[in-house]
């Protein structure tokens, strides 16, 4: 199994794991405020029955004990007659249930108190939302056949109801902070692997390029054989060589960017490369010839060379090979279009195939896309991604470089 396609099944059942988490957290606590809420609405109903009782009931020594239970309840609530006046509260904001008023016609003496219009309809109309209202039958004598209590959920099981969406909100951040402090850590011990590796790998290739580029000279003095075809292919590949070991030394610090004719340095590699694959697979270089974006051209060719080669890997017997170069005087950009005939790759892996191990053939490494990738937008600025594929039919890488020209 390939190592992102165990990990990303890793990946959902850790998502299913906290899910089940959070499902059981939710119906926990929905479980509590269903039981809470049913308490209350018991407590309600015997605020509501004393207070009935106190009004139809003359034995004071029950009255007392009466009052004692009812004033133990904790549930908000609020009596209406049947015409919507407010006849009782409890369990509201004190410095709001009642203010004193002046008698109408007699400034300075104080009226009988009256709740504040404002605060209690707002009260009222939410404990309406919450809860249906509980009906008592008033004696004829008050004048009312029946009062409605309505009550709203106490401020213990507001919180609880809150509660869990709190949590899971907080465990949310902390999952994401942790996570990405992990993956910056990851990445920046990536980073270090790659730079020890790519350093310590120029410094071994040194010694025997430096051998081989003393060996051909001797040959050349030997034979007398300054314009053989032979040795002169040879240099060319132990220059290459050095290019190679030089690319590798520049990992980790900040190459130099010079102004290039992207067309004439993507012509260069590719007549240098299209001479070591079979003559099965054509080449083709097309495009605007006056572009310019800054290069380093020896991990600019790096580039080039591992998308060529990734399309010569893809094409199964004969193909072709298109390199397009266009530019955008808008949006100041140079588009680089590689294209084969090649097997293609499945939508699903657009974003797979340029992390680090990932190939699809037995001896792979699977770096050269990856190193690509870094190379590109680390170095070059640029961006790089799958524009199109179609499995069967090929594949469309596309580099966007900044066109410094513009």
């Amino acid at each position: 199994m390939n190592p992102y396609e165990h990990k990303r099944q890793w990946n959902y059942l850790l998502l299913v794991f906290a899910a089940i988490i959070a499902s059981g957290s939710l119906f926990y606590t929905n479980y509590l405020v269903k039981n809470i809420g049913k308490a209350e609405h018991t407590r309600a109903e015997v605020w509501a029955r004393t207070m009935q009782q106190q009004l139809s009931s003359e034995d004071n020594d029950f009255l007392n004990y009466v009052f004692i239970v009812r004033d133990s309840l904790s549930v908000p609530a609020i009596i209406t007659d049947n015409h919507g006046e407010i006849k009782f509260a409890k369990g509201l904001d004190s410095t709001k249930t009642f203010i004193d008023v002046e008698a109408d016609h007699q400034p300075g003496k104080k009226a009988a108190k009256k709740y504040d219009p404002r605060y209690f309809k707002d009260q009222l109309a939410s404990m309406k939302r919450q809860h249906a209202p509980i009906r008592l039958n008033i004696p004829s004598m008050f004048g009312n056949s029946y009062w409605l209590v309505y009550y709203k959920d106490s401020l213990l099981l507001t919180q609880l109801k809150i509660f869990p969406y709190v949590q899971l909100l907080l465990i949310a951040v902390f999952l994401i902070v942790a996570y990405t402090a992990f993956n910056s850590s990851r990445k920046s011990e990536q980073n270090q692997v790659w730079v020890g590796l790519a350093k310590e790998t120029a410094h071994q290739l040194g010694t025997p390029i430096s051998s081989l580029m003393a060996w051909i000279e001797l040959l050349k003095d030997k034979f007398d054989a300054e314009d053989d075809p032979l040795l002169l292919e040879m240099d060319n590949d132990v220059k290459r060589l050095e290019i190679v070991a030089d690319r590798f030394s520049k990992i980790g610090s900040k190459p130099n960017l010079e102004p290039q004719v992207v067309y004439d340095v993507v012509k260069d590699y590719v007549d240098y490369f299209k001479v070591r694959v079979t003559n099965k697979i054509s080449f083709e270089l097309f495009g605007d010839t006056k572009l310019k974006a800054g290069l380093n051209i020896p991990l600019f060719d790096w580039v080039l060379e591992n998308l060529l080669k990734n399309a010569v890997n893809a094409i199964e017997g004969t193909g072709q090979i298109k390199v397009m170069i266009r530019g955008s005087a808008a949006k100041k950009l140079v588009y680089i279009d590689v294209s084969d005939t090649g097997k293609g790759i499945s939508r699903s892996k657009f974003l797979t195939v340029f992390r680090p191990g990932y190939t699809t053939r037995k001896r792979g490494w699977g770096l050269g896309l990856s190193l690509t990738k870094r190379m590109i937008e680390n170095y070059h600025n640029g961006q790089i991604f799958v524009k199109d594929s179609e499995v069967g039919k090929g594949t469309t890488f596309r580099i966007i470089l900044k066109n410094i020209a513009a």
